[in-house]
């Protein structure tokens, strides 16, 4: 069965009934270099292609992060929509973007990532205009990811792992003591004055801040 659903910010397909090695074929034929975003969840496969306001929250949110590890003087690899896989777990999700923060100087070097054997990223980040029909937090809590990002056009979410389940707080653990459940004020602001503009504005406000 397919359904599809487009909206604002995003184009879903979901596919039933697919095998695991349907969809590392699938994978495989479609290359790194593309657009859609993939989730798998034991034979449940969602395809999601981003449009640009998608886009646009996510690249500028990714500066955003940047700039604030600079400030926390923090060291930061950003893997972008890294495929994050457990075959053991017939699960897979592909992020809109994925860093190593704690973990960073474990993953420094390498050009390749293993979830099966390499440390899992330190935070996730999801731009949802809308839900997806597969519960990514599921699929992130089993594979153990410990912080995850929501943002949905208007509100940032804060998911932290406890146990085996995620519970949502006020603040980041890995950027405290910044409230950056405020950072979607300043996505917001860009529509105004610019991506350059507010990226100096979100500078200033870090430096009050600190």
């Amino acid at each position: 069965m397919i359904e599809t659903e487009l909206i604002l910010g995003e184009q879903r397909v979901l596919l039933q009934n697919i095998s695991w090695d349907g969809f590392e074929n699938l994978l495989s034929e479609l290359g790194e270099t593309r657009g859609t975003r993939l989730i798998y969840d034991g034979g449940v496969l969602e395809l999601m292609s981003p449009l640009m306001n998608h886009e646009h929250s996510n690249r500028l949110l990714d500066n955003l992060i940047g700039i604030l590890a600079e400030y926390l003087d923090l060291n930061l690899k950003s893997v972008g929509s890294m495929t994050c896989k457990r075959p053991d777990l017939a699960k897979a999700v592909e992020p809109d973007s994925i860093y190593y923060i704690k973990n960073e100087f474990l993953v420094r070097n390498k050009n390749k990532i293993d979830l099966t054997q390499d440390p899992l990223p330190d935070l996730v980040i999801e731009i949802e205009y809308t839900n997806s029909t597969v519960n990514k937090l599921q699929i992130y809590a089993a594979i153990g990811v410990p912080e995850i990002w929501r943002y949905n056009g208007e509100q940032l979410f804060i998911y932290c792992l406890e146990g085996k389940e995620y519970v949502e707080r006020e603040n980041s653990p890995i950027f405290i003591p910044i409230p950056v459940k405020e950072i979607p004020r300043f996505l917001q602001q860009s529509q105004e004055i610019g991506e350059q503009k507010v990226k100096k504005v979100f500078r200033n406000w870090l430096r009050d801040l600190l």
